[in-house]
């Protein structure tokens, strides 16, 4: 014997409605629930309940009435009653208290409006399943009411760029671990709160436990982006000790970390296969150089792409690095954008990295000898400097694409501009 499931009282709600004469039916419409309003609509509209119709559209509470949704059986006569009703409304010195019309959607679209109000009635009964989600400026508890719907082991990239403070990243953390099949996940703009008393402190820590607890759930991540996480300054290793597989892509940009969090990073063994590493944004300039190097050597084999921008990167520290960097057999793209550095180093990073057979794309800063004293750049310096650069690369032999600038690379995409024109260089010479 089977147990079918009661209808619910809206429902039979509605059915009487149109079962009983219409005048009753429109004149319930102004003490109707808003929700009933789709589902009476599509009963009245296939149903020829001409007068009905009529006092729908009179009533309607939604902005929009895509109607064209439903012109797949052209029915001229309840067609007609549409307009009927928005003359009627039109006419009208005073609009109905619950009329919000103002679209009527001829297009053959809307079905997701129409659809929608199965799902709601049946949001117990099914979830919806998709891979890639992106979930843009909404507040956390709006986020969590809608994930309810979806099948969250079904996942695999995820995209959060909302400005969080902590505690809603902690809110959103179990169901973060109930995404279990993720591969991909960026999050952006996560901050901490301004005060840093004791107490406060011990409440952020917390925060950042029940967010990389979930972390440990993850056993399919590959590619992890963090921008802006200032929630990591000196915790980096908590989130690294719970990465359950090796990494191909780590972004980790625009925070402060310790030298501790780098040193922890070339450490961790999670990272020793990676392909891409941005650390863009980050300040490199008062760590022990050998920090750096030793995050490269580790990567070396494997490596692919290195963003290093608006690193605070100077000669000292690239020069440190040049025999690790040399290593990077892989290498395809590199950039050094947004760093001072001398004509010297930039010489010798020409030579160093003549040497990788894959590097395609190199992203660099002007020297610093294009500046004048006033931090201005001088465009024909720059041009002169240039040729000499030129006259190295061609020393050197190959093909060689390179991009000089006194702004960001354009393949990152930072959110710092110069107003100064990129220069772009070109440089092929036969072997």
């Amino acid at each position: 014997m089977s147990v079918r499931t009661p209808p619910r009282l809206l429902d039979l709600a509605g059915t009487s409605l149109l079962r009983d004469n219409e005048a009753s039916a429109i004149t319930a419409l102004e003490y109707l629930p808003t929700e009933l309003f789709p589902p009476l609509f599509l009963e009245a509209f296939f149903g020829r309940r001409i007068e009905t119709l009529k006092a729908l559209v009179q009533a309607w509470p939604f902005v929009r009435l895509p109607l064209g949704g439903l012109m797949h059986m052209p029915q001229e006569e309840t067609f007609q009653a549409v307009l009927d009703g928005l003359d009627v409304l039109l006419a009208q010195k005073f609009r109905p208290r619950r009329c919000r019309l103002r679209v009527l959607d001829l297009r053959n679209t809307g079905q997701n409006f129409w659809s929608m109000w199965w799902v709601e009635q049946r949001k117990g009964l099914i979830h919806l399943r998709c891979k890639k989600l992106k979930i843009v400026s909404m507040p956390v508890g709006t986020i969590m009411k809608v994930l309810s719907r979806v099948q969250l082991d079904c996942l695999q990239e995820v995209d959060v760029d909302c400005t969080w403070r902590l505690s809603a990243l902690a809110r959103f953390a179990p169901l973060l671990g109930q995404m279990t099949s993720v591969q991909r996940l960026r999050l952006s703009h996560v901050r901490v709160s301004e005060f840093d008393h004791q107490q406060q402190q011990q409440q952020q820590q917390q925060q950042v436990v029940q967010f990389t607890s979930q972390i440990l759930r993850l056993h399919h991540l590959r590619d992890l982006h963090l921008e802006s996480p200032s929630f990591l300054e000196g915790r980096l290793d908590q989130m690294l000790r719970c990465l359950k597989t090796p990494l191909d892509n780590l972004s980790v940009t625009n925070c402060q970390l310790t030298e501790s969090d780098l040193s922890h990073l070339s450490r961790s063994p999670n990272i020793s296969q990676l392909k891409g590493l941005d650390l863009s944004g980050i300040s490199l300039s008062d760590f022990r150089p050998e920090l750096l190097q030793g995050l490269l050597e580790k990567v070396a084999a494997t490596l692919q792409e290195l963003n290093l921008e608006q690193c605070g990167v100077m000669d000292p520290q690239l020069d440190s690095i040049l025999p690790a960097l040399s290593c990077c057999s892989q290498l395809s793209a590199f950039s050094l954008c947004g760093n001072r550095l001398s004509m010297a180093i930039m010489g010798k990073l020409l030579r160093c990295t003549a040497g990788l057979p894959r590097l395609r794309e190199e992203f660099y800063p002007a020297p610093q000898e294009s500046y004048g004293p006033g931090g201005a750049l001088h465009l024909g310096r720059l041009s002169q400097l240039r040729a000499k650069l030129i006259e190295i690369m061609r020393g050197l032999g190959g093909p060689r694409a390179i991009w000089l600038s006194s702004s960001p690379c354009p393949r990152w995409g930072s959110k710092l501009r110069s107003h100064e024109e990129p220069f772009l260089y070109h440089c092929y010479v036969p072997a």
